[in-house]
């Protein structure tokens, strides 16, 4: 064992390959994505790891491997759990013969996802169990014991870290190379009784798994994850040295500070920030659930003997609230619950270390012995706000203005897409009206446009979104005979996300250089007649290329091809002459490049944001903005003509 400065993610990704994992799919999404990347970086020989195109093509893959007694593990956040939700509820029925972990990272806040979804809904929803680990190390450990719980029960797990898990460091205790374990599969063996799904099958299988699942609910009352930390704990240490609730006592010998027998209930990154806070408010019981679902019941039902108001701590939901004031309702037992349902809590949002204290010391407010009371005394000023952009040079940029500029003067609407091209919605580009989910903006276009015919409809989609969840939408537009125009805004990767590859860029996670799927050719055989493949930031061409293709009838599509910018960076920066330069400010009011900027009240350019695209150079009325180098060459020649009217 030794101890590594482990993210979250990378501490789970390390916990797999010491539990000898066979086979890791998955699509990318924040804050997941490094999981995968991590395993692929450190992985064993006998490890194949992929992205998939979508989520619903990881989990069938992990699946396939799990049915050969392989461990598996799928990984995506939360969203991308709806896309797998098809496989994953059949899956649930039918079982796996080996460890199948399933990790869906949830994202409170939300950072950077379009719902605040809880997946331990998921797990009640699928009957499986869940896993919810409060930090990386507790993580890395966690993930190896969800594969033995996995091969133990014969079903997959699902794995439910939130982003401060996935992105936090931390130290994380690890195992030596030489402590892995080996997992080799048996092989599949053919039963149709037990891998072909009926109607049946599954109504004996669902019986099953209601037996199961009660089994593991006292199961894991007994999981040394599950834990009750009386007053006679030590607080401030995360983890009792005993390790099991039959050792804790509640402390007697000391007078209960407070009016009301008081407890706190928590789970996943919430419970530290609860530990931290009452490190300082003196002993409270508390209650750790690291297995949401199936319930601990009967660890809970020890937590709540003789206490009078609990505050569930959580995120996102109220699941261990709600768990909780069923169990006293089902045992009469007096505990008050409180927090979100009761407004104790707040029922959005992330959770914080000092949102968390807020709300305990709130809860202990009528302590005759508080010391710490129930406001900060120094509320740290709120940071500046700073909205996202597209990066300065991006493509996508470029593109959208393009179409604007062709589309100035007609009704249109632009439907988007999921990606950082989400953020062609700012001004002054104003180009995002519609944005759903992966894949949506094409549905929503034909939508518009079969109830508004006199709209010109536009779906805009990157060239990973396309592959992932955009292909079956064109399809129904040409099938439906739609009139619409589909914008491909293709920079040769997952830009969003990480810079991952896709089937179009010929990359494979494991290296391997493999066939480019032609976006082209794919259209071409879904059986548009209209393609065309142009550079945005040839911004009079690609104009005219909007004009004449969003003209035409029925389904056509534009592939603005140019590298993302953190891809393939060009070399240079641009520059304004100042002699030249009007200051009318339109590259500014027209772009928001955030390279361009305001400097002594004149236009001038940030050379260590700049690019050198040239699309501000494009639009320039006094042809004022140009290459740094020919910056150069003009003031050189201007020296020189000075100089030579100086020597007349």
């Amino acid at each position: 064992m030794h101890r590594e400065f482990l993210m979250g993610n990378e501490a789970i990704a390390m916990g797999a390959i010491a539990a000898g994992v066979n086979l890791v799919s998955g699509y990318p999404g924040t804050p997941s994505s490094e999981v995968l990347e991590t395993v692929a970086k450190h992985r064993t020989d006998n490890t194949y790891v992929e992205w998939s195109v979508n989520e619903k093509s990881a989990l069938e893959v992990a699946a396939g491997a799990a049915y050969t007694g392989a461990r598996s593990l799928v990984t995506m956040k939360q969203v991308g759990l709806n896309v797998a939700s098809d496989p994953l509820m059949s899956l649930a029925y039918i079982g796996v013969k080996g460890g199948m972990v399933v990790l869906a990272a949830d994202d409170p806040g939300p950072i950077s996802s379009q719902t605040e979804q809880d997946t331990r809904h998921y797990a009640a929803f699928s009957k499986l169990p869940c896993f919810d680990p409060s930090s990386a190390q507790e993580a890395y450990e966690m993930i190896q014991e969800a594969f033995t719980y996995s091969e133990e029960y014969g079903t997959p797990v699902l794995i439910r870290p939130t982003t401060r898990v996935c992105h936090g460091y931390a130290s994380v205790t690890v195992k030596d190379p030489a402590e892995y374990t080996v997992h080799r599969p048996e092989g599949f063996i053919k039963d149709s009784s037990k891998w072909v799904i009926f109607p049946r099958l599954s109504y004996q299988n669902h019986k099953l798994i209601e037996e199961r699942n009660v089994r593991l609910a006292d199961e894991f009352s007994a999981y040394k994850r599950n834990q009750i930390f009386y007053a006679a704990d030590r607080i401030s240490d995360p983890v009792p040295s005993k390790g099991s609730i039959s050792n804790c006592q509640e402390d007697t010998t000391s007078p209960n500070r407070y009016k009301k027998r008081l407890g706190i209930a928590s789970g996943g990154v919430s419970f530290p920030y609860a530990m931290e806070t009452l490190a300082q408010t003196g002993p409270v019981r508390l209650l750790k659930i690291a297995t949401p679902h199936p319930f601990p019941e009967k660890l809970a039902l020890e937590f709540l003997t003789g206490l009078d108001e609990v505050l569930c701590i959580e995120e996102l939901d109220p699941v261990i609230e709600r768990e909780l004031t069923y169990l006293c309702g089902k045992y009469n037992l007096p505990a008050k619950i409180c927090g979100k349902l009761t407004h104790h809590t707040p029922n959005a949002g992330e959770n914080t270390q000092d949102s968390v204290r807020q709300n305990i010391l709130d809860f202990l407010k009528d302590s005759p012995d508080t010391e710490h009371g129930n406001t900060f005394s120094d509320v740290p000023p709120a940071l500046p706000v700073r909205p996202p952009v597209l990066c300065a040079g991006c493509p996508h940029r470029a593109s959208f203005y393009a179409v604007k500029t062709a589309m100035k003067g007609r009704k249109t609407i632009f439907c988007g897409d999921i990606g950082c091209y989400t953020l062609g919605n700012a001004m002054p580009l104003d180009m995002v009206d519609t944005c759903l989910c992966m894949g949506a903006g094409l549905g929503i276009a034909q939508g518009v446009g079969h109830m508004e015919p006199d709209t010109v409809c536009f779906a805009f989609v990157g060239d990973s979104t396309f592959f992932a969840s955009a292909i079956t939408g064109v399809i129904n537009a040409v099938y439906n005979q739609a009139d619409m125009t589909l914008i491909i805004l293709d920079n040769s990767t997952t830009a969003m996300t990480g810079h991952q590859p896709h089937p179009g860029t010929g990359r494979t996670m494991m290296g391997s250089v493999t066939d480019q799927i032609d976006i082209e050719a794919v259209l071409r055989g879904i059986g548009l007649k209209t393609v065309e493949t142009i550079d945005p930031l040839n911004h009079e061409a690609a104009v005219a290329c909007v004009k004449r293709t969003a003209g035409e009838p029925g389904v056509k599509a534009i592939i603005f091809r140019s590298p993302c910018i953190a891809v393939t960076r060009p070399s240079g920066s641009m520059h304004v002459t100042s002699g030249k330069c009007i200051n009318c400010r339109k590259c500014i009011r027209e772009l928001g490049c955030p390279a361009l900027i305001i400097k002594d009240g004149s236009v001038s350019i940030d050379a260590s944001l700049c690019t050198g695209c040239g699309l501000c150079s494009q639009l320039c009325p006094a042809d004022a903005i140009c290459s740094a180098g020919a910056a150069d060459n003009i003031s050189h020649d201007t020296e020189a003509l000075k100089e030579g009217n100086d020597h007349e």
